[in-house]
């Protein structure tokens, strides 16, 4: 898991380059230009697409998990919490392997806000809960990259 601030982006480059691909689109031109729909970077290896939605209360929400894929959340408006934990330590309830995606319930092992400014990478390994509300339910809207880095 990596949380910082997005000027700090560049500084987390040469871990892989597909993760390199997608950090450097991090700029406030490419991501106003992304919306609903996928913008592929290198196909299906490296994409973004916005999501808008409003934050669930803890008890509505579930921890995903990728094997391939690591993800790069950046919010645009608005604020969610976040928790992390290894999915080994969660119970699995759903899977789709073909869409990469593993479903668990349980407890985080770290808590963390993202808001506006912010950027977390999930690797596999780091099961993530997201649309956390804070302090009720909010709309927010954030930018996700997709990035391929298992075969």
């Amino acid at each position: 898991m990596i949380y910082a601030k997005l000027k700090d982006a560049p500084a987390y480059r040469g871990i892989h380059p597909n993760l390199d691909l997608a950090l450097e689109r991090i700029t406030p031109e490419f991501l106003a230009g992304v919306g609903a729909e996928r913008v592929e970077i290198k196909g299906g290896d490296v994409y973004a697409t916005r999501f808008t939605y409003e934050t669930l209360p803890a008890e509505e929400t579930f921890f995903e998990s990728h094997r391939k894929y690591l993800d790069i959340h950046m919010m645009a408006e608005g604020s969610e919490g976040v928790e992390i934990a290894p999915p080994e330590a969660l119970a699995e309830f759903d899977r789709a392997e073909d869409g990469d995606f593993y479903a668990y319930r349980g407890e985080g092992d770290y808590k963390l806000v993202l808001s506006p400014g912010d950027f977390l990478v999930v690797f596999p390994g780091d099961a993530h809960r997201i649309k956390m509300q804070l302090d009720g339910p909010r709309t927010v809207s954030k930018v996700v990259f997709k990035v391929k880095i298992y075969d």
